[in-house]
């Protein structure tokens, strides 16, 4: 059992002068607060803050964040108050206790909600304190290091929050090591059987590679030593859920994963770097295209090294890795391996530039009321494959794989986005769709007269570009419907002999403002533009009952247009309207159990959305109704199913036996194949809710040589 010594010993053993006095009162606190409380395994409660403590300890971090990571639960699972801990700690430890409290503090019922609030918390902390997610990094890696204790149910859920949020958070601080532990225990719990079959090829493959790898290591060291430079060569494995990300994402087998073997070659200076990958070079022929220079371009997390493949011997290849200690140590522990604190305040070398991305999304959750669209945004800020463009003077824009001209105009400014026309790439003109590549160089063309296109959504890749076309659609649309709102007031009331102006300035009109909780008479002719709101009660406050009567009979065809066009299916309910007319929208199939949102739509009635539907978040909010799911629906509803898997006789049958077995009809079923032996199955099934569904998609994920099943869109 890890005791208190053990992380005095750790710390000791880095900085001679550390403060011990506050560890040591930090853990009698937290000794007495948590007494008499168990694990899930039985264990004293204890050992879990001690366990996130040495994990700090292990990271060099200062002796404030380590007393953090043994108080980081007093506040949420005992008596203790932030107030007792800023008294006896100061402000600077109770600031990181409060901040990881506040994290682990959100309930709410909708998951994506849930799951775009944790972010945001998590977010917000990071820009006041970074040592608030190291130490929440800690506890996460912990708590997923002793899952086995905690039911299935609980296993999944907590393997896919850490995948989602936990894993990319520590790949953007350029903390490796932390984001293939998490990566592969992950792994480990939501794909099982994948797991153990990879653990036992790759340790097969390794036990016959031993003598295989010393040798290149020996030969490598052997001639860096013939050049006079003094470096470390070492062979590593790719960790295993890599393995099948790569297996997935080229759709191949475990047999055809080359580099599975790699090897890292530690030199003392950048110089001795390029010099070794010349030694490289001339010993093995590189790949064509697999060579990245990070050291003259670092990523966005401040990594930094020179990755090459090369055919090795017997022609097999691999990949080398060559940088320095200080490269080497920034891409294991990344923002941990340099942040220093001195008398409470951050000091840091390269933190400013390693911390651009986190400024820009603590900028745009501002501006975002929205969660579900937060949560969109942080995913696409999170998962950077970058690629470095320049400018025509050579300045280099970084952005993420898959980038357009649209997204670099967005990245110049937001007014080049807005009037780009066209772009030339490398001097010639080029559609604005084109996928970016590495060292290209970029003209925006622009026009002042021309504004985006609702086109240029399935474009943008970046975040920033797409919340400034959508920013700009949204003022158009709102534009639009309040030009559209006034005109049909106007009509309106002009049947009544009353005019606009003088109508705007009555008393019954500011009733009518108070009453539905518009700030302006431009708010409420918006909303009369999209249909949101209706005429009647204004014009019974202004117009006899007699002249409404009169005026508003409807003619027999009117009556009959009425009954055929408002139905409302029995499995939507929209709040506060009848008879409307409604639809679930083919885009993305929404079925009972869905978190979803209604949009008016001129002349369709509403539509129904699922709420994480990208077209759901490209439309104006102003345009949203409320709306929920019928309780006791039992219809059955539409659902496209992407399967990828391995090219192999009767896995389409395994997969089509597993799907009716889940007591689901197929109506529908495509499969091509690659050149590189995988195949891509979309199945159109119908399911009868959410639940149906995922039991459903995990049933499919079970079935061997199934690499990955997705919901499908359109």
């Amino acid at each position: 059992m890890l005791r208190l010594n053990d992380i005095v010993d750790r710390v000791l053993n880095t900085r001679p002068a550390a403060n011990i006095e506050l560890i040591q009162k930090a853990y009698v606190f937290t000794a007495k607060v948590h007494h008499g409380q168990l694990r899930e395994s039985g264990e004293p409660y204890l050992i879990h803050p001690l366990n996130v403590s040495y994990i700090l300890a292990d990271w060099n971090l200062d002796e404030e964040t380590i007393a953090t990571g043994l108080l980081h639960d007093t506040v949420e699972d005992t008596v203790a108050s932030i107030d007792e801990i800023r008294e006896l700690f100061g402000d600077s430890v109770a600031q990181m206790v409060d901040g990881v409290t506040k994290i682990s503090r959100v309930i709410i019922s909708d998951v994506a909600d849930q799951k775009a609030e944790s972010l945001r918390k998590m977010i917000l902390a990071m820009g006041k304190d970074i040592r608030v997610i190291l130490v929440k990094l800690a506890d996460r890696i912990h708590n997923v290091r002793t899952l086995d204790h905690l039911s299935p149910d609980r296993q999944v859920a907590i393997a896919r929050e850490t995948q989602e949020i936990y894993a990319p958070i520590a790949s953007r601080l350029g903390m490796s090591r932390v984001k293939m532990e998490l990566e592969d225990k992950c792994f480990e719990v939501l794909h099982p059987d994948d797991f153990r079959d990879l653990v036992r090829a790759a340790d097969e493959r390794k036990r016959g590679r031993g003598e295989h790898v010393q040798k290149v290591s020996d030969l490598l060291e052997a001639k860096i030593r013939e050049a006079g430079i003094d470096a470390v060569v070492t062979g590593r494995s790719k960790h295993i859920s890599g393995i099948f990300n790569k297996m997935a994402r080229q759709g191949i087998d475990f047999e055809h994963v080359y580099d599975l073997l790699g090897f890292r070659i530690i030199a003392k200076t950048i110089r001795e770097c390029y010099e070794v990958l010349g030694i490289v070079h001339s010993l093995w022929r590189p790949v064509p295209g697999r060579f990245k220079d990070y050291i003259a371009m670092p990523k966005a997390n401040l990594y930094q090294s020179l990755h090459t493949t090369v055919f090795g011997p017997n022609a097999e290849m691999m990949e080398i890795q060559i940088r320095t200690e200080e490269m080497h140590s920034l891409a294991e522990y990344g923002v941990a391996a340099h942040w220093r604190y001195k008398e409470g305040k951050q000091v840091t070398d390269k933190g400013d530039q390693m911390f651009v991305w986190l400024r820009q999304i603590l900028e745009l959750q501002k501006e975002m009321k929205d969660p579900r669209e937060f949560l969109d945004t942080v995913k696409v800020e999170l998962f950077p494959e970058e690629v470095y463009v320049f400018t025509p003077r050579g300045d280099v824009k970084e952005l993420p794989r898959g980038a357009t001209p649209i997204d670099f105009a967005y990245a110049i400014h937001t007014e080049v986005g807005n009037q780009c026309v066209g772009a030339k790439v490398n001097g010639r003109m080029v559609p604005l769709k084109v996928s970016l590549k590495n060292g290209d160089v970029i003209e925006i063309i622009t026009n002042p007269s021309h504004k985006p296109s609702r086109d240029w959504l399935k474009i943008a890749k970046t975040s920033r570009a797409l919340n400034k076309i959508r920013g700009f659609i949204r003022q158009e649309q709102q534009e639009h419907s309040l030009t559209l709102g006034r005109q049909i007031l106007e009509r309106e009331l002009r049947k009544y002999s009353l005019g606009l102006t003088k109508t705007m300035k009555s008393r019954e009109f500011a009733e009518i403002l108070e009453e539905n909780r518009f700030k302006s008479a431009d708010d409420y002719c918006i909303a009369l533009g999209y249909g949101k709101v209706s005429l009647v009660p204004l014009l019974r406050k202004l117009v006899s009952p007699e002249q409404l009567q009169e005026k508003g009979k409807e003619s027999r065809l009117e009556a009959l247009i009425k009954r055929v066009t408002t139905r409302k299916p029995s499995a939507v309910i929209v709040k506060g309207v009848d008879d409307i007319f409604i639809r679930l929208a083919n885009c993305c199939h929404p079925v009972p159990g869905d978190p979803i949102v209604g949009f008016i739509t001129r002349g369709r009635g509403v539509t129904i959305h699922a709420r994480d539907c990208p077209k759901a978040l490209e439309t104006d909010p102003a345009r949203a109704i409320e709306v929920a799911w019928e309780a006791g629906t039992k219809a059955a509803h539409p659902v496209k199913l992407k399967v990828i898997c391995a090219d192999k006789p009767g896995l389409l049958a395994d997969i089509s036996r597993t799907i009716t077995a889940s007591d689901v009809d197929i109506r529908r079923a495509v499969v091509m194949t690659t050149r590189d032996k995988r195949a891509i199955c979309s199945f159109d099934v119908a399911v009868n809710d959410a639940k149906h569904l995922s039991s459903l998609i995990k049933s499919i994920e079970k079935v061997k040589n199934v690499y990955s099943v997705e919901r499908g869109k359109g």
